[in-house]
């Protein structure tokens, strides 16, 4: 029985083709160009798979799906953080999303937990310029 929706991790070509810009692998060298890099979109849709399902990168069935190994997925879009081409492209989909009135702002998270709150710490110089935070938990 065939499927009628497509699966939540691959890229319809219009998406891709307003990502491909910024996700472009760059030039191969000309001397010793090393092994063929897989294909951004494959890597992409590698990502995106293990974000929609929660499996670990070891674990991506990879030649089931036609998909990059996970390790090659994650090592892509470490590259492509360091390189800031996450954060342009999710401006793009953010855009576009916005665009389309898609966007359900009312399931937003926002997670502090890589920040630091030591006991005792003094306030940062931005924050004790402004007025104090309010309380986010109860006592």
């Amino acid at each position: 029985m065939g499927r009628s929706r497509p699966l939540k991790w691959r890229v319809s070509d219009l998406l891709w083709g307003r990502l491909e810009p910024l996700l472009a692998d760059p030039p191969r060298r000309f001397r010793s160009p090393g092994r063929r890099r897989y294909p951004a979109r494959a890597c992409l849709e590698g990502i995106l798979f293990v974000l929609c399902t929660d499996t670990p990168w070891l674990e991506v069935p990879y030649r089931e799906l036609g998909l990059p190994s996970g390790e090659t997925c994650r090592r892509r879009l470490e590259e492509w953080s360091r390189r800031g081409l996450l954060e342009a492209a999710l401006a793009v989909l953010q855009q576009q999303l916005a665009g389309a009135d898609k966007l359900d702002w009312s399931r937003v998270i926002v997670d502090a937990s890589l920040v630091e709150a030591k006991k005792g710490a003094r306030r940062s110089r931005a924050r004790s310029a402004a007025r104090p935070a309010a309380a986010t938990t109860s006592p």
